[in-house]
Protein backbone atom coordinates (compact mmCIF):
# COMPACT_ATOMS: atom_id res chain seq x y z
CA UNK A 1 0.00 0.00 0.00
CA UNK A 2 2.84 2.39 0.90
CA UNK A 3 4.56 1.66 -2.41
CA UNK A 4 1.35 2.48 -4.29
CA UNK A 5 1.01 5.86 -2.52
CA UNK A 6 4.65 6.74 -3.23
CA UNK A 7 4.22 5.83 -6.87
CA UNK A 8 1.13 7.99 -7.10
CA UNK A 9 3.01 10.93 -5.56
CA UNK A 10 5.89 10.47 -7.98
CA UNK A 11 3.45 10.47 -10.88
CA UNK A 12 1.91 13.78 -9.71
CA UNK A 13 5.35 15.39 -9.36
CA UNK A 14 6.34 14.19 -12.86
CA UNK A 15 3.08 15.50 -14.35
CA UNK A 16 3.58 18.91 -12.76
CA UNK A 17 7.13 19.15 -14.04
CA UNK A 18 6.03 18.15 -17.52
CA UNK A 19 3.27 20.80 -17.56
CA UNK A 20 0.53 18.23 -17.54
CA UNK A 21 -2.63 19.44 -15.77
CA UNK A 22 -4.16 16.65 -13.78
CA UNK A 23 -7.67 16.64 -12.35
CA UNK A 24 -7.60 16.93 -8.57
CA UNK A 25 -8.15 13.68 -6.81
CA UNK A 26 -11.27 13.35 -4.76
CA UNK A 27 -10.59 13.50 -1.04
CA UNK A 28 -10.15 10.14 0.54
CA UNK A 29 -13.02 10.14 3.02
CA UNK A 30 -14.33 7.07 4.71
CA UNK A 31 -17.36 5.80 2.86
CA UNK A 32 -20.51 7.13 4.56
CA UNK A 33 -23.49 6.41 2.34
CA UNK A 34 -25.88 9.37 2.51
CA UNK A 35 -23.38 11.51 4.46
CA UNK A 36 -22.05 15.02 3.62
CA UNK A 37 -19.05 15.29 1.31
CA UNK A 38 -17.22 18.10 -0.60
CA UNK A 39 -16.94 17.69 -4.38
CA UNK A 40 -15.71 19.96 -7.18
CA UNK A 41 -18.32 22.55 -8.17
CA UNK A 42 -20.48 21.54 -11.11
CA UNK A 43 -19.92 23.34 -14.37
CA UNK A 44 -22.37 24.13 -17.15
CA UNK A 45 -20.54 24.38 -20.47
CA UNK A 46 -23.49 25.82 -22.43
CA UNK A 47 -23.88 28.70 -19.94
CA UNK A 48 -20.14 29.33 -20.02
CA UNK A 49 -20.29 29.47 -23.81
CA UNK A 50 -23.13 32.02 -23.65
CA UNK A 51 -21.20 34.13 -21.15
CA UNK A 52 -18.07 33.95 -23.28
CA UNK A 53 -19.99 35.07 -26.35
CA UNK A 54 -21.59 37.89 -24.35
CA UNK A 55 -18.17 39.07 -23.13
CA UNK A 56 -16.80 39.01 -26.67
CA UNK A 57 -19.70 41.08 -27.99
CA UNK A 58 -19.32 43.56 -25.11
CA UNK A 59 -15.60 43.88 -25.85
CA UNK A 60 -16.44 44.70 -29.49
CA UNK A 61 -19.00 47.30 -28.39
CA UNK A 62 -16.52 48.80 -25.90
CA UNK A 63 -13.85 49.02 -28.59
CA UNK A 64 -16.28 50.69 -30.99
CA UNK A 65 -17.40 53.15 -28.32
CA UNK A 66 -13.81 53.91 -27.31
CA UNK A 67 -12.99 54.62 -30.93
CA UNK A 68 -15.95 57.01 -31.28
CA UNK A 69 -15.17 58.68 -27.93
CA UNK A 70 -11.56 59.17 -28.99
CA UNK A 71 -12.68 60.76 -32.24
CA UNK A 72 -14.99 63.20 -30.46
CA UNK A 73 -12.27 64.01 -27.91
CA UNK A 74 -9.84 64.74 -30.72
CA UNK A 75 -12.42 66.99 -32.39
CA UNK A 76 -13.05 68.82 -29.12
CA UNK A 77 -9.32 69.41 -28.65
CA UNK A 78 -8.99 70.69 -32.19
CA UNK A 79 -11.99 72.99 -31.76
CA UNK A 80 -10.55 74.30 -28.51
CA UNK A 81 -7.15 74.91 -30.09
CA UNK A 82 -8.71 76.62 -33.11
CA UNK A 83 -11.39 78.52 -31.16
CA UNK A 84 -11.96 82.19 -31.95
CA UNK A 85 -13.64 84.77 -29.74
CA UNK A 86 -15.29 87.99 -30.82
CA UNK A 87 -13.09 90.89 -29.74
CA UNK A 88 -12.57 94.59 -30.33
CA UNK A 89 -10.01 95.76 -32.87
CA UNK A 90 -7.94 97.89 -30.51
CA UNK A 91 -6.04 99.73 -33.21
CA UNK A 92 -6.75 103.41 -32.75
CA UNK A 93 -8.35 103.03 -29.29
CA UNK A 94 -6.76 105.56 -26.93
CA UNK A 95 -6.16 103.68 -23.71
CA UNK A 96 -4.41 105.00 -20.59
CA UNK A 97 -0.65 104.43 -20.70
CA UNK A 98 -0.58 102.38 -17.51
CA UNK A 99 -1.70 102.18 -13.85
CA UNK A 100 0.73 104.94 -12.88
CA UNK A 101 -1.26 107.43 -15.01
CA UNK A 102 -4.21 107.20 -12.61
CA UNK A 103 -2.55 108.48 -9.44
CA UNK A 104 -4.33 105.67 -7.63
CA UNK A 105 -5.43 105.63 -3.99
CA UNK A 106 -3.36 103.39 -1.72
CA UNK A 107 -3.93 99.70 -2.26
CA UNK A 108 -1.76 96.64 -1.87
CA UNK A 109 -0.42 95.02 -5.06
CA UNK A 110 -2.92 92.75 -6.85
CA UNK A 111 -3.35 89.29 -5.36
CA UNK A 112 -4.37 86.33 -7.54
CA UNK A 113 -7.37 84.23 -6.57
CA UNK A 114 -6.01 81.30 -8.62
CA UNK A 115 -8.48 78.40 -8.96
CA UNK A 116 -11.27 79.75 -6.79
CA UNK A 117 -14.62 81.43 -7.33
CA UNK A 118 -14.02 83.87 -4.49
CA UNK A 119 -13.39 87.14 -6.35
CA UNK A 120 -15.90 88.82 -4.01
CA UNK A 121 -13.59 88.20 -1.05
CA UNK A 122 -10.53 89.52 -2.88
CA UNK A 123 -12.10 92.77 -4.10
CA UNK A 124 -13.95 93.57 -0.86
CA UNK A 125 -10.92 92.72 1.29
CA UNK A 126 -8.79 95.01 -0.86
CA UNK A 127 -11.47 97.70 -0.48
CA UNK A 128 -11.35 97.46 3.31
CA UNK A 129 -7.54 97.54 3.27
CA UNK A 130 -7.75 100.87 1.46
CA UNK A 131 -10.37 102.05 3.92
CA UNK A 132 -8.12 101.21 6.87
CA UNK A 133 -5.33 103.24 5.27
CA UNK A 134 -7.72 106.14 4.63
CA UNK A 135 -9.16 106.12 8.14
CA UNK A 136 -6.11 105.31 10.27
CA UNK A 137 -3.03 105.65 8.08
CA UNK A 138 -2.20 102.00 8.82
CA UNK A 139 -1.35 99.64 5.99
CA UNK A 140 -2.52 96.19 7.03
CA UNK A 141 -2.72 93.32 4.54
CA UNK A 142 -5.85 91.40 5.49
CA UNK A 143 -6.70 87.73 4.97
CA UNK A 144 -9.13 86.94 2.17
CA UNK A 145 -9.36 83.28 3.15
CA UNK A 146 -10.42 84.15 6.70
CA UNK A 147 -13.59 85.56 5.17
CA UNK A 148 -13.98 82.64 2.75
CA UNK A 149 -13.66 80.11 5.60
CA UNK A 150 -16.39 81.67 7.72
CA UNK A 151 -18.60 82.36 4.72
CA UNK A 152 -18.63 78.62 4.00
CA UNK A 153 -19.59 78.02 7.63
CA UNK A 154 -22.50 80.44 7.34
CA UNK A 155 -23.58 78.92 4.02
CA UNK A 156 -23.66 75.46 5.63
CA UNK A 157 -25.63 76.85 8.58
CA UNK A 158 -28.24 78.40 6.29
CA UNK A 159 -28.36 75.22 4.19
CA UNK A 160 -29.56 73.37 7.29
CA UNK A 161 -31.93 76.12 8.37
CA UNK A 162 -33.48 76.23 4.89
CA UNK A 163 -33.62 72.42 4.56
CA UNK A 164 -31.34 72.35 1.54
CA UNK A 165 -32.89 75.25 -0.38
CA UNK A 166 -30.01 77.69 0.21
CA UNK A 167 -27.09 77.25 -2.23
CA UNK A 168 -23.60 76.40 -1.03
CA UNK A 169 -21.33 77.64 -3.81
CA UNK A 170 -18.11 79.63 -4.03
CA UNK A 171 -19.72 82.93 -4.99
CA UNK A 172 -20.99 85.69 -2.72
CA UNK A 173 -21.27 89.47 -2.60
CA UNK A 174 -19.39 92.31 -0.93
CA UNK A 175 -21.87 92.19 1.92
CA UNK A 176 -20.51 88.71 2.67
CA UNK A 177 -17.29 90.30 3.89
CA UNK A 178 -19.25 92.89 5.85
CA UNK A 179 -21.29 90.15 7.51
CA UNK A 180 -18.26 88.00 8.37
CA UNK A 181 -16.53 91.04 9.88
CA UNK A 182 -19.62 91.70 12.01
CA UNK A 183 -19.80 88.11 13.23
CA UNK A 184 -16.17 87.04 13.45
CA UNK A 185 -13.92 90.08 13.07
CA UNK A 186 -10.90 90.18 10.77
CA UNK A 187 -7.26 89.05 10.83
CA UNK A 188 -4.06 89.97 8.99
CA UNK A 189 -2.97 87.79 6.07
CA UNK A 190 0.18 86.82 7.95
CA UNK A 191 -1.97 85.24 10.66
CA UNK A 192 -4.21 83.16 8.37
CA UNK A 193 -3.10 82.36 4.83
CA UNK A 194 -5.88 79.84 4.23
CA UNK A 195 -3.75 77.66 1.96
CA UNK A 196 -1.77 74.59 3.00
CA UNK A 197 -0.17 73.73 -0.35
CA UNK A 198 3.59 74.42 -0.17
CA UNK A 199 3.53 76.56 -3.31
CA UNK A 200 0.81 78.75 -1.75
CA UNK A 201 -1.64 78.56 -4.68
CA UNK A 202 -5.37 78.44 -3.92
CA UNK A 203 -7.09 75.35 -5.37
CA UNK A 204 -10.72 75.22 -4.23
CA UNK A 205 -12.64 72.79 -6.48
CA UNK A 206 -11.75 69.81 -4.21
CA UNK A 207 -12.88 71.82 -1.16
CA UNK A 208 -16.10 72.92 -2.84
CA UNK A 209 -16.91 69.40 -4.05
CA UNK A 210 -16.22 67.75 -0.70
CA UNK A 211 -18.46 70.18 1.17
CA UNK A 212 -21.23 69.79 -1.38
CA UNK A 213 -21.04 65.98 -1.37
CA UNK A 214 -21.28 65.99 2.41
CA UNK A 215 -24.29 68.31 2.36
CA UNK A 216 -25.99 66.11 -0.24
CA UNK A 217 -25.52 63.23 2.20
CA UNK A 218 -27.11 65.38 4.92
CA UNK A 219 -30.07 66.15 2.68
CA UNK A 220 -30.52 62.58 1.49
CA UNK A 221 -30.49 61.29 5.06
CA UNK A 222 -32.68 64.08 6.45
CA UNK A 223 -29.98 64.91 9.03
CA UNK A 224 -30.89 68.53 9.82
CA UNK A 225 -28.76 68.90 12.96
CA UNK A 226 -27.21 72.36 12.65
CA UNK A 227 -24.41 72.06 15.20
CA UNK A 228 -23.27 68.69 13.88
CA UNK A 229 -23.40 69.73 10.22
CA UNK A 230 -21.50 72.95 10.88
CA UNK A 231 -18.90 71.04 12.89
CA UNK A 232 -18.39 68.57 10.04
CA UNK A 233 -18.07 71.36 7.46
CA UNK A 234 -15.54 73.08 9.70
CA UNK A 235 -13.60 69.82 9.82
CA UNK A 236 -13.41 69.84 6.01
CA UNK A 237 -12.36 73.49 5.99
CA UNK A 238 -9.72 72.93 8.67
CA UNK A 239 -8.21 70.08 6.69
CA UNK A 240 -8.27 71.96 3.38
CA UNK A 241 -7.53 75.56 4.44
CA UNK A 242 -6.18 75.33 7.96
CA UNK A 243 -7.80 76.16 11.30
CA UNK A 244 -8.40 79.90 11.82
CA UNK A 245 -6.97 81.37 15.03
CA UNK A 246 -9.06 82.42 18.01
CA UNK A 247 -6.35 84.85 19.14
CA UNK A 248 -3.11 86.08 17.59
CA UNK A 249 -0.24 88.45 18.24
CA UNK A 250 0.02 91.65 16.23
CA UNK A 251 2.64 94.35 16.89
CA UNK A 252 3.49 92.65 20.15
CA UNK A 253 -0.07 92.53 21.53
CA UNK A 254 -2.58 89.69 21.65
CA UNK A 255 -5.91 90.27 19.90
CA UNK A 256 -9.09 88.44 19.16
CA UNK A 257 -10.27 88.97 15.56
CA UNK A 258 -13.19 91.14 16.69
CA UNK A 259 -11.02 93.33 18.88
CA UNK A 260 -8.53 93.66 16.03
CA UNK A 261 -11.34 94.85 13.75
CA UNK A 262 -12.52 97.55 16.12
CA UNK A 263 -9.30 98.71 17.79
CA UNK A 264 -6.62 98.34 15.11
CA UNK A 265 -8.54 98.49 11.83
CA UNK A 266 -11.24 100.76 13.28
CA UNK A 267 -13.76 99.41 10.83
CA UNK A 268 -17.49 99.42 11.39
CA UNK A 269 -19.18 97.32 8.68
CA UNK A 270 -22.34 99.39 9.09
CA UNK A 271 -20.49 102.48 7.83
CA UNK A 272 -20.66 101.00 4.32
CA UNK A 273 -23.58 100.57 1.95
CA UNK A 274 -24.25 98.49 -1.17
CA UNK A 275 -25.76 100.26 -4.18
CA UNK A 276 -27.36 98.98 -7.38
CA UNK A 277 -29.38 100.29 -10.32
CA UNK A 278 -32.35 98.57 -11.91
CA UNK A 279 -35.84 99.50 -13.12
CA UNK A 280 -37.27 96.28 -11.76
CA UNK A 281 -37.51 97.66 -8.23
CA UNK A 282 -38.40 101.04 -6.77
CA UNK A 283 -35.55 103.48 -6.33
CA UNK A 284 -34.44 103.87 -2.74
CA UNK A 285 -33.25 101.69 0.16
CA UNK A 286 -34.43 98.14 0.78
CA UNK A 287 -33.76 96.65 -2.66
CA UNK A 288 -32.84 93.03 -3.39
CA UNK A 289 -29.95 92.28 -5.74
CA UNK A 290 -31.59 89.29 -7.37
CA UNK A 291 -28.59 87.19 -8.36
CA UNK A 292 -27.61 83.66 -7.23
CA UNK A 293 -24.52 84.87 -5.37
CA UNK A 294 -26.75 86.91 -3.06
CA UNK A 295 -27.42 83.64 -1.30
CA UNK A 296 -28.48 85.41 1.90
CA UNK A 297 -31.19 87.11 -0.17
CA UNK A 298 -30.27 90.40 1.49
CA UNK A 299 -32.51 93.29 0.51
CA UNK A 300 -30.52 96.12 2.05
CA UNK A 301 -29.20 97.55 -1.22
CA UNK A 302 -29.91 101.14 -2.18
CA UNK A 303 -31.38 101.15 -5.69
CA UNK A 304 -30.22 104.30 -7.51
CA UNK A 305 -31.08 105.76 -10.90
CA UNK A 306 -28.20 105.03 -13.25
CA UNK A 307 -26.84 108.57 -13.36
CA UNK A 308 -26.69 108.64 -9.55
CA UNK A 309 -25.19 105.16 -9.37
CA UNK A 310 -22.42 106.26 -11.72
CA UNK A 311 -22.00 109.54 -9.89
CA UNK A 312 -21.47 107.74 -6.57
CA UNK A 313 -18.77 105.55 -8.13
CA UNK A 314 -17.03 108.39 -9.94
CA UNK A 315 -17.11 110.97 -7.15
CA UNK A 316 -15.96 108.45 -4.55
CA UNK A 317 -12.85 107.63 -6.53
CA UNK A 318 -12.23 111.24 -7.55
CA UNK A 319 -12.38 112.18 -3.87
CA UNK A 320 -9.57 109.80 -2.94
CA UNK A 321 -11.69 106.83 -1.96
CA UNK A 322 -12.15 103.45 -3.62
CA UNK A 323 -15.09 101.28 -4.65
CA UNK A 324 -15.66 97.53 -4.65
CA UNK A 325 -17.77 96.81 -7.71
CA UNK A 326 -19.19 93.77 -9.49
CA UNK A 327 -20.94 92.91 -12.70
CA UNK A 328 -20.46 91.42 -16.12
CA UNK A 329 -17.00 90.69 -17.55
CA UNK A 330 -17.91 88.51 -20.54
CA UNK A 331 -18.20 91.19 -23.23
CA UNK A 332 -16.13 91.37 -26.44
CA UNK A 333 -14.97 94.79 -25.26
CA UNK A 334 -13.20 93.30 -22.24
CA UNK A 335 -9.78 92.03 -23.23
CA UNK A 336 -7.13 90.85 -20.79
CA UNK A 337 -4.38 91.04 -23.39
CA UNK A 338 -5.20 94.75 -23.77
CA UNK A 339 -5.69 95.39 -20.03
CA UNK A 340 -8.89 97.26 -20.89
CA UNK A 341 -12.68 97.11 -21.09
CA UNK A 342 -14.78 99.29 -23.39
CA UNK A 343 -18.21 99.25 -25.04
CA UNK A 344 -17.56 99.35 -28.80
CA UNK A 345 -19.78 101.39 -31.10
CA UNK A 346 -20.82 98.24 -32.98
CA UNK A 347 -22.31 96.93 -29.71
CA UNK A 348 -24.19 100.09 -28.75
CA UNK A 349 -23.29 103.71 -29.50
CA UNK A 350 -22.25 105.69 -26.43
CA UNK A 351 -25.14 108.13 -26.74
CA UNK A 352 -27.62 105.25 -26.39
CA UNK A 353 -26.13 103.87 -23.17
CA UNK A 354 -28.61 104.59 -20.40
CA UNK A 355 -30.99 103.07 -17.89
CA UNK A 356 -33.12 101.33 -20.54
CA UNK A 357 -30.20 99.81 -22.44
CA UNK A 358 -28.73 98.64 -19.15
CA UNK A 359 -32.04 97.07 -18.12
CA UNK A 360 -32.45 95.24 -21.42
CA UNK A 361 -29.11 93.50 -20.91
CA UNK A 362 -29.97 92.55 -17.34
CA UNK A 363 -33.28 91.04 -18.43
CA UNK A 364 -31.98 89.12 -21.46
CA UNK A 365 -28.99 87.77 -19.54
CA UNK A 366 -26.28 89.65 -21.45
CA UNK A 367 -25.36 91.33 -18.17
CA UNK A 368 -24.77 88.92 -15.33
CA UNK A 369 -23.06 88.75 -11.97
CA UNK A 370 -19.72 87.44 -13.21
CA UNK A 371 -16.95 89.04 -11.24
CA UNK A 372 -15.93 91.63 -8.65
CA UNK A 373 -13.02 94.09 -8.81
CA UNK A 374 -11.66 96.96 -6.72
CA UNK A 375 -11.76 100.42 -8.34
CA UNK A 376 -8.72 102.32 -7.05
CA UNK A 377 -8.23 105.21 -9.49
CA UNK A 378 -9.86 107.59 -11.96
CA UNK A 379 -8.48 109.30 -15.05
CA UNK A 380 -9.95 111.56 -17.72
CA UNK A 381 -8.16 110.48 -20.89
CA UNK A 382 -8.95 110.97 -24.57
CA UNK A 383 -12.17 112.76 -23.70
CA UNK A 384 -13.46 109.75 -21.74
CA UNK A 385 -13.72 108.55 -18.15
CA UNK A 386 -11.42 105.68 -17.20
CA UNK A 387 -11.29 103.70 -13.96
CA UNK A 388 -8.34 101.66 -12.70
CA UNK A 389 -9.54 98.24 -11.50
CA UNK A 390 -7.42 96.03 -9.28
CA UNK A 391 -8.38 92.52 -10.35
CA UNK A 392 -7.72 89.06 -8.85
CA UNK A 393 -8.85 87.08 -11.91
CA UNK A 394 -6.62 85.19 -14.34
CA UNK A 395 -7.65 87.33 -17.31
CA UNK A 396 -6.08 90.39 -15.70
CA UNK A 397 -2.71 88.66 -15.92
CA UNK A 398 -2.71 88.16 -19.67
CA UNK A 399 -1.55 91.66 -20.57
CA UNK A 400 1.26 94.02 -19.72
CA UNK A 401 -0.08 95.26 -16.38
CA UNK A 402 -0.56 92.18 -14.24
CA UNK A 403 -3.60 92.35 -11.99
CA UNK A 404 -5.03 95.56 -13.45
CA UNK A 405 -7.76 96.55 -15.90
CA UNK A 406 -8.69 99.93 -17.33
CA UNK A 407 -12.50 100.23 -17.33
CA UNK A 408 -14.04 102.80 -19.65
CA UNK A 409 -16.82 104.78 -17.96
CA UNK A 410 -19.42 103.43 -20.38
CA UNK A 411 -18.49 99.90 -19.36
CA UNK A 412 -19.23 100.76 -15.74
CA UNK A 413 -22.55 102.39 -16.64
CA UNK A 414 -23.76 99.55 -18.84
CA UNK A 415 -22.30 96.42 -17.26
CA UNK A 416 -21.62 96.87 -13.52
CA UNK A 417 -24.49 95.67 -11.34
CA UNK A 418 -23.64 96.75 -7.79
CA UNK A 419 -20.99 98.45 -5.68
CA UNK A 420 -19.87 98.90 -2.07
CA UNK A 421 -19.02 102.43 -0.93
CA UNK A 422 -18.67 104.36 2.34
CA UNK A 423 -22.05 105.55 3.54
CA UNK A 424 -20.76 109.11 3.45
CA UNK A 425 -20.17 108.77 -0.31
CA UNK A 426 -23.83 107.93 -0.85
CA UNK A 427 -24.81 110.82 1.45
CA UNK A 428 -23.21 113.29 -0.95
CA UNK A 429 -25.64 112.16 -3.67
CA UNK A 430 -28.72 110.99 -1.73
CA UNK A 431 -28.50 112.10 1.92
CA UNK A 432 -31.92 110.73 2.84
CA UNK A 433 -31.01 107.26 1.56
CA UNK A 434 -27.68 107.08 3.37
CA UNK A 435 -29.16 106.74 6.86
CA UNK A 436 -28.47 103.54 8.76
Amino acid sequence: MTRLLCAASALIVWASAAGVVAAPAEPAFPARPGGAVYKPAYRFPIIEAIESRRDSLQALRDAARDSVDAGYAQTARRQRDEALSLRVDWRGVRKPSGPEAFGATFHFPPVAQYDTGTCWAFCSTSFFESEVARLTGRRVKLSEMWTVYWEYVEKARRFVQEYGHSPVVEGSQDHGTQEIYRLYGAVPAEVYAGVLAPEGLHDHPPLRDEIWEYLQYVQAGDYWLEDQVVACVRGILDRRLGTPPETFVYAGETYTPRRFLSEVLRLDPDDYVNCMSTLKQSFGPGALLDVPDNWRRKSDYVNLPLDEFYRVVKETVQGGGTVSIGGDTSEPGMDGLEDAAIIPEWDIPAEHIGQDARELRIVNGATGDDHGVHIVGFLRHGGRDWFLAKDSNRSSRLGQFKGYFFYDGDYVRLKMLACLVPREALARVRPQWAQR
